[in-house]
Formats: structure tokens, C-alpha cells, sequence
């Protein structure tokens, strides 16, 4: 298939093809999609809550660094929240610093951007 004939296919109104994903730990390779809406800053749970109001997610911290190298020029030079929680301490979260594409542990209690996501699984 032509990606032309894979953008009029799949891609919602306002949304921005950000690119595959390969699939880690079982899950499978997928589309990346960029929704249009944007936030003022959020606590961690009201990102999630938000991010699910608009139809999609947050990204997870492998998605996020694909919207940076790929669509760096979408966000605002802040910190943004990802989908995944810090494994070492659950009221941190993951964020995606979009200037310089550094990856941190902040408090779920902080305020940050957000972003979400739509994903297209890839079946072979």
C-alpha cells in the first residue's frame, strides 16, 4: 500500500503521522499518530484522564522519543508527560524534555504539558 493511500485511510482530522513503532516486550509493531490537542500544564492523573477525553493516550517513553526525533517542531520546548509510571518509586512518572530530548522521573504531583497519542497496530 502507498503510504498516500495509508494517510487517506487512517489519518483522523488534525492528526500527524509521527512513524512505526517496533513492538518491545510482546506487543506488537505499531502507527504512531500525534493527535492535535495540547494542554496547559497537568498533574500526571489529570494528563491521563485528559489524554483519554480526546480519544487517545499518552506516550509511552519509546514513543515519546520518537516524537522528538520526528516531530520535534509540534511541541513546545517543556516537559511533557508520558503514559508510564516510574518503576522505581509509583508517584513519579516519566517525561519528555522537547528541547533538548532529555528523559526524566518527575513527581505525578507536578504540573507538566501533555500530548496524546492514537496507535494503529501493524498486522503481518
Amino acid at each position: 500500500m502507498s503510504k498516500a493511500l495509508f494517510m487517506q485511510q487512517n489519518l483522523q482530522p488534525g492528526e500527524i503521522y509521527a512513524g512505526i513503532v517496533l513492538g518491545q516486550n510482546g506487543a506488537g509493531d505499531h502507527h504512531l499518530f500525534l493527535l492535535p490537542a495540547k494542554t496547559e500544564p497537568l498533574t500526571w492523573d489529570k494528563a491521563v484522564a485528559w489524554a483519554e477525553s480526546v480519544g487517545g493516550t499518552l506516550p509511552t517513553r519509546q514513543e515519546q522519543a520518537i516524537l522528538y526525533g520526528n516531530l520535534k517542531h509540534e511541541f513546545e520546548p517543556r516537559w511533557h508527560w508520558s503514559s508510564e509510571q516510574h518503576a522505581g518509586n509509583s508517584d513519579y512518572a516519566w517525561l519528555q524534555y522537547f528541547d533538548d530530548g532529555t528523559q526524566y522521573g518527575g513527581p505525578k504531583s507536578n504540573e507538566y504539558r501533555a500530548r496524546a497519542v492514537r496507535r494503529l497496530l501493524i498486522i503481518e
